[in-house]
């Protein structure tokens, strides 16, 4: 049974190794997310599931002790899915795949905090998905144990302005709005409507992991906190947490 969630957003710029100079814009977003992960610690949850986008069409799980890295950005930083375990001798895991970079941001957000309250393990959803694929994966995921958390990582979209990746689009504040709103206040109906095809075209990572979210909520009864809402850069960033 979900007994908490914390949704947060997933650039790799949340890590402020990432960041560089640019790290202090997204310090209130940071605050934001460690206080939703406080609201996960204190549920005493048995499992943690930390749902991020993949670029996939299907469900990639991640064990715990799953290596990620940001290397890619230029910045010799590498972080783990909770506690060390399950991994080869060079960081990778036994099947040698390593954490896409959502659920690395989710890892550091955990290491960051310290997590020790619950074993971690990570679930990438395609972004293709249906909503009725990831509204079941999130009952799956609610029925893992007696008492579950996720942590669901994701955007909202990519073209609040003209310099946005996507560019501007007058969709995507309106969308934005809805997210929010529906994230903070626990809105299951309103997660399970979200447009497939329009948060496609506009570019929202998050919205296969929040349908997941609202799944794996169907029979609680959560409430939920709006903690964060902006777009830096052009991308909604949405942090959340319900309990």
């Amino acid at each position: 049974m979900l007994v908490a969630a914390a949704v947060c957003p997933c650039p790799p710029l949340l890590v402020p190794e990432v960041a560089a100079g640019a790290a202090p814009e997204l310090d209130a977003a940071r605050a934001a997310c460690t206080d939703a992960l406080g609201v996960l610690a204190a549920a005493r949850p048995d499992r943690l599931v930390v749902v991020g986008p993949v670029e996939s069409t299907q469900v990639e799980t991640y064990p715990e002790g799953t290596a990620g890295s940001f290397r890619g950005f230029g910045v010799d930083l590498d972080v783990r899915l909770g506690r060390p375990g399950g991994g080869s001798d060079d960081g990778a895991p036994a099947g040698g795949r390593r954490l896409p970079y959502a659920l690395a941001v989710g890892a550091w957000l955990l290491e960051h905090v310290g997590w020790a309250d619950a074993p971690v393990e990570g679930v990438g959803v395609g972004e293709l998905l249906t909503p009725e694929r990831c509204i079941q994966e999130g009952r799956d995921i609610a029925a893992r144990a007696e008492r579950v958390a996720l942590l669901v990582m994701g955007d909202a979209s990519a073209c609040r302005t003209l310099k946005a990746p996507g560019y501007l689009d007058e969709r995507a504040a309106p969308f934005d709005a809805e997210a929010a709103r529906a994230l903070g206040a626990a809105d299951i109906e309103a997660l399970r409507a979200l447009d497939t095809e329009v948060a496609r075209e506009l570019k929202v990572s998050g919205r296969a992991p929040w349908q997941v979210l609202a799944g794996a909520a169907e029979h609680g009864a959560l409430e939920g906190a709006l903690r964060y809402e902006d777009a830096p850069y052009g991308v909604g960033y949405i942090v959340a947490s319900w309990s």
